[in-house]
């Protein structure tokens, strides 16, 4: 399962859309998850909206947080993307060879016993997340409360029975970038406090291009055999792929 959580307060105002972004991650089989930290007036309603039309395009859940609640909102939504993200799955497939049928028709039995390996693939089925990290400048008073969030996300994910991998990007990046890797997935989670200390806040907010930059990378990890380039959506620059995007 792989999973784009992005942190921002919103507001994008450079390159691709980021609502445009999420749906071609979605298409990708990337969910896009937002935590939203926002202030009050005009800016922060803007960026409500902004927060919840890429969940719905990238298929995710959006929660919109003030810095008080940040760090035990990530946790419990962590939890409940991989679960949700599970029993969409599971009920496709439920479907699929049901046909017409629901699991509500199963005996009680059979409903209860799919419903134990749902609950069960939830603490073990191999998960990927990349947090993406805005680091423009109107998220500098509120980096603590991520930096906290991320450490209880960490032991969330620790917890888990399944294998559990995390990178790391932040966005704008430097020389031009439109995000920065900070660290490659890996499933040790010791070194994730040390990043926020070489975090530079700075200027836009590059959302789109940022999402586009953490897609390309998901061809890259560890958690599975290495993908073909260009099945993972590594394209050279002006090759158009299917879902109608360009790299």
């Amino acid at each position: 399962m792989n999973q784009i959580l992005l942190i921002t307060d919103g507001c994008s105002n450079v390159g691709e859309s980021p609502v445009m972004a999420a749906a071609h991650a979605l298409q990708e089989g990337v969910t896009v998850n937002v935590i939203g930290v926002i202030d009050y007036g005009t800016i922060g309603e803007l960026g409500s909206r902004e927060i919840e039309d890429i969940a719905r395009a990238g298929g995710g859940l959006s929660r919109i947080v003030g810095t008080p609640q940040l760090a035990g909102t990530m946790q419990m939504m962590t939890r409940k993307t991989v679960v949700e993200t599970i029993h969409q799955a599971v009920n496709r497939e439920v479907r699929r060879v049901l046909g017409d049928s629901s699991i509500e028709e199963l005996p009680p039995g059979k409903r209860a016993e799919m419903v134990q390996v749902v609950d069960d693939l939830s603490e073990t089925a191999p998960l990927r997340i990349a947090l993406l990290i805005d680091a423009s400048a109107s998220m500098k008073p509120k980096l603590a409360a991520v930096e906290e969030a991320i450490r209880d996300l960490a032991l969330s994910l620790e917890a888990r029975g399944g294998l559990s991998e995390i990178a790391v990007f932040h966005f704008p990046g430097s020389a031009g970038e439109e995000a920065a890797l900070d660290k490659d997935f890996t499933s040790d989670k010791s070194e994730l406090r040390s990043l926020f200390g070489r975090l530079r806040m700075r200027g836009a907010t590059p959302t789109g291009p940022a999402i586009f930059r953490v897609l390309r990378h998901f061809g890259y990890g560890t958690l599975d055999a290495p993908m073909d380039r260009r099945a993972a959506g590594d394209y050279e620059e002006g090759e158009r792929r299917s879902g109608g995007y360009l790299v």
